[in-house]
């Protein structure tokens, strides 16, 4: 393992300490422990972000009721 220097607030540092004397877990392992899940989180939501753009893709090509967007954009353009 490396060691790592944090800070904490005294709020977090006595919340911390009361739920280690808790649990039984020391104050580190209780660290470890959220930050293992911090980062489980993240990628599990990154990777949902991903699947759903993903299952976006090609969404409205085969639709028919659409106006050409092209020349749509043709309307907006400054310089034509």
């Amino acid at each position: 393992m490396i060691r790592v220097q944090i800070y904490l607030t005294s709020v977090e540092k006595q919340k911390l300490r009361a739920l280690a004397h808790e649990t039984g877990h020391s104050q580190s392992e209780l660290i470890r422990e959220a930050i293992d899940r911090f980062i489980e989180i993240s990628l599990m939501q990154k990777k949902n972000k991903l699947s759903a753009i993903q299952a976006a893709k090609g969404l409205w090509q085969d639709r028919t009721d659409l106006p050409d967007f092209i020349e749509l954009r043709k309307e907006f353009d400054r310089y034509q």
